[in-house]
């Protein structure tokens, strides 16, 4: 007959081989974290570029199997727990994508687009989004 201990040590090898202690650790994390949390400070809410930029990073991170890294930026970011549309993503951003490029995060594809870019003597301005809704500043 098993011991205890044998008994858990199987079971956490069945959980382990089936990726589900990984998950299960993920989102226990994701609770105590939540459960910690200063609720009385509220999060900002989901704008659209963070959903986008949030996407953006899930996608990577279940590429790379970061999957329970994932969990918990979904758990933590209020975002919608079915991804975006791939395709929906792509047009957000106005990009165009080729067969091969469809195989890797469109992150891959922003990065090697912008270390692999001429233009501008290889700069590239940058603008935060809130710049464009905030009043002029004092150099303005």
């Amino acid at each position: 007959m098993a011991t205890i201990t044998e008994l858990k040590c199987a079971v956490r090898e069945t959980l382990e081989a089936r990726g589900v202690l990984g998950q299960l650790k993920a989102r226990i994390r994701a609770e105590v974290f939540s459960a910690l949390d200063d609720q009385r400070e509220p999060r900002p809410p989901l704008s659209h570029e963070n959903l986008l930029i949030n996407e953006l990073i899930r996608e990577y991170l279940e590429f790379n199997k970061y999957r329970y890294t994932a969990s918990v930026l979904t758990a933590e970011s209020s975002q919608p727990e079915v991804p975006l549309d791939r395709q929906f993503l792509a047009n957000e951003l106005k990009v165009v994508e080729d067969t091969s490029s469809k195989s890797v995060p469109l992150l891959y594809g922003l990065l090697s687009h912008f270390l692999n870019s001429s233009d501008s003597g290889g700069k590239v301005f940058l603008r935060g989004a809130a710049a464009s809704n905030a009043p002029p500043g004092p150099d303005a």
